[in-house]
């Protein structure tokens, strides 16, 4: 399969651009009557066959995997996608766009923890900078500073849940990328993901709300394709050439895009604050994104 141009770093980025819009789709569905667990299976359900059709046409070879690496997929697709997700989606109908994705951005400490311990990656100064300032960025951006909005305790809880999920992909995706195309890691993590909830996405409902409006049904294609296939597979191609810990940090683009997606589309408040807030966002990623012989 031929290799996709770009920097690890822009891959990242750009993953995170199209991650920080997918609650503007998940809103509008949960206005319908979708549960965050119907939101995740859809989501689900359209990308593994939208992968899979890639694969089949590509390199048929990329569907294989040995028996004993399934462990890695079911790390990516129920302790990542299954849990963050629902959680992510949860935290979203409590709390504000931007809150919950900075809720969801606790994940980089996890992700820099755990790639210490399994991976030996070295935790730099400039790493620790850059996250400092990234976390700051998120905590200002989403007002919890110096803004007006309260502390939610659910919406607290499930976007947290949705940073340690969000984690796990970091952990499991890096493990697999030592054997397997980053279009393979993308394709068993939402079929495994699928599966495991299928059982639980009370399918008809799921049929009443696509089939009622032509808007919705292109929410749900939205979710598997602009929101999901394209950005996994640059996410997990920008995990090749890069540390765990860094992409996790570089991928902070996505609450800066919700934010300003909250702020156009719903007039989420978008203050000084939280101004500030994205610029540091912008200074974290900056760092991050300099060649590694900068990083030290």
């Amino acid at each position: 399969m031929a290799e996709i141009k770009g920097g690890p770093a822009a891959l990242v980025i750009t993953a995170a651009v199209l991650w920080g819009v997918i609650c503007l789709f998940t809103r509008s569905l949960n206005d319908e009557g979708l549960s965050p667990v119907q939101c995740t299976f859809v989501r689900a359900l359209v990308t593994a066959p939208i992968v899979g059709a890639i694969l089949a046409v590509a390199d048929r070879r990329l569907f294989r995997i040995e028996p004993k690496d399934i462990w890695m997929f079911l790390g990516t697709g129920i302790l990542s996608i299954v849990m963050f997700n629902i959680c992510y989606f949860s935290a979203a109908e409590e709390v504000t766009m931007s809150m919950a994705a900075v809720l969801l951005y606790t994940a980089p400490v996890f992700v820099m923890l755990m790639s210490v311990i399994l991976f030996g990656e070295r935790l730099t100064n400039v790493k620790m900078i850059a996250l400092a300032l990234a976390f700051a960025g998120c905590v200002l951006t989403a007002g919890l500073i110096g803004g007006s909005q309260g502390v939610n305790v659910r919406g607290l809880l499930f976007g947290l849940g949705a940073g340690i999920g969000y984690a796990f992909y970091s952990i499991f995706a890096k493990f697999a990328l030592r054997k397997y195309h980053p279009f393979t890691i993308t394709f068993y993590t939402f079929l495994i993901a699928a599966l495991a909830l299928l059982p639980f996405a009370g399918l008809w409902e799921i049929a009443d709300v696509a089939s009622g409006s032509g808007k919705h049904l292109l929410e749900m294609l939205a979710l598997g394709t602009v929101c999901t296939a394209a950005p996994y597979f640059l996410y997990t191609k920008g995990l090749e050439g890069m540390e765990a810990g860094k992409a996790s940090v570089l991928a902070f683009a996505e609450p800066m895009t919700a934010t300003v997606a909250g702020f156009v589309v719903y007039d989420e408040t978008l203050g000084i604050v939280e101004i500030l807030g994205i610029l540091l966002i912008l200074v974290s990623i900056f760092l991050l994104s300099r060649p590694s012989g900068d990083t030290q």
